[in-house]
């Protein structure tokens, strides 16, 4: 019987030390989850991990935020071949807003301005119905949407629209094999 007890001791010793390293290690985690919130709710660089979804999103976010459109679109690209469908639908509807506010920003009245914000918003829109494809739960990114649409013209400016409905610039080119 003692014997027995003994070993009984040893097993229980065994698992208390392995809870207490699992603890500790747990204890680290939320230190570090703790650390990258505070560097994200600064618009500061993560230190932990630097290439999660998270970081990249936030470096992305941050950029867009700081009027760093460029840089923020290629980030935002990247990540969208990574995540979950609503991690992507985010994605997409940060880059529809980085294209609705460029767009905005730069519309006026010269025909060569004008064809450019058209281009920006068509994006924006391009994106936005992505976002609602992937996740149709979003009412910023309907919001989004129905305000983009009252901002298009009906007819698209020749060569501006989608690349389904090209205008009058793809129309001398003949479609199939010669």
């Amino acid at each position: 019987m003692a014997l027995s007890v003994k070993k009984l001791t040893w097993g229980l010793s065994i698992i208390a030390i392995a809870s207490g390293l699992g603890a500790v290690y747990e204890l680290n985690r939320i230190r570090q989850i703790d650390n990258f919130n505070a560097a994200v709710i600064a618009a500061k660089s993560p230190t932990t991990d630097q290439q999660s979804f998270e970081a990249k999103f936030s470096t992305a976010y941050w950029l867009a935020r700081n009027e760093r459109y460029k840089e923020s679109t290629l980030l935002f690209t990247q990540l969208l071949n990574t995540g979950t469908n609503k991690q992507r639908s985010v994605v997409q509807h940060n880059l529809g807003n980085i294209f609705f506010l460029r767009g905005l920003v730069i519309n006026g009245a010269n025909n060569k301005v004008r064809d450019e914000a058209e281009y920006l918003f068509r994006q924006a829109k391009v994106a936005y119905v992505h976002s609602l494809k992937l996740d149709n739960h979003n009412w910023g990114t309907r919001h989004n949407l129905d305000r983009l649409l009252t901002l298009l013209p009906g007819t698209p400016t020749p060569g501006v629209g989608d690349s389904d409905t090209p205008g009058l610039m793809m129309g001398t080119i003949p479609v199939g094999l010669p």
